[in-house]
């Protein structure tokens, strides 16, 4: 039996069959789902389908993959006796790694023309699902929601396994991720349906009532508004300049 499992679920496959053949080069079993489970196989890397551990199809066109009980039971279970005897009287292994991205809403949404019944098709549920449950469980999981932290999560598996530091800061990037894209959802579906226009409305382009701002750190400052205080520069992700 290899030494651990790993669940890969990525839309971005960049770096994805050197990350996999990494993986499995440190005992890991891969599992994945659909287009990444044929893109592994396909560079000749041992994979098993979701469907393999779960015993059920994908259904719903793909809308339910792993969403089950043989996934998220081995993703969220605590590595104590009891939590582990419960696997192994239901016959399911625990999921040490978790390497997911999610579906490109935000690039779909920025495509002239889009249709909202394509954008809402991008609202990806089973790949948040994981992201959470590995995140929640970082005591135990190593969740991976970035392909430039592949290399950082290779070296540590080559040095003896992924120590608690890392595991909770990648637990953090993959809450900061979730929590992006939801907003982004949100914020699209509330111009979509309009729901943040006043039923009278009193000006001719009324002001948002909700603003998520998603803005990340670009320079440390001497000081804040005053000398004792703590100042910095930010800006928003994914802009240019930041600016």
């Amino acid at each position: 039996m290899s030494a651990f499992r790993a669940l890969l679920s990525v839309s971005d496959k960049t770096g994805l069959i050197e990350f996999a053949r990494q993986l499995v080069a440190a005992g890991a079993e891969l599992v994945a789902s659909g287009g990444t489970a044929r893109a592994i196989a396909a560079a000749g890397i041992p994979v098993l389908q979701v469907e393999d551990i779960t015993h059920f199809p994908e259904i719903l066109g793909g809308r339910v993959k792993t969403l089950h009980p043989a996934v998220h039971g081995g993703i969220l279970a605590r590595r104590t006796p009891q939590h582990l005897d419960e696997l192994a009287a239901h016959a399911i292994r625990p999921i040490d790694v978790v390497v997911v991205n999610l579906y490109p809403f935000q690039r779909t949404i920025m495509q002239p023309a889009v249709t909202l019944a394509t954008a809402v098709e991008e609202i990806d549920i089973g790949g948040v699902t994981l992201l959470r449950a590995a995140a929640k469980n970082h005591e135990s999981v190593t969740v991976v929601c970035d392909p430039t932290d592949y290399a950082a999560v290779s070296a540590a598996f080559a040095n003896g396994g992924v120590s608690m530091a890392l595991r909770k800061r990648l637990a953090v990037k993959a809450f900061r991720h979730t929590a992006e894209y939801d907003s982004a959802i949100a914020t699209y579906l509330a111009t979509q349906v309009g729901a943040d226009t006043p039923a009278v409305e009193e000006h001719p382009a009324p002001l948002a009532a909700y603003v998520h701002l998603d803005l990340q750190r670009l320079q440390l400052n001497r000081y804040g508004e005053n000398p004792h205080q703590s100042g910095g520069l930010y800006g928003y992700v994914g802009g240019e300049t930041g600016v």
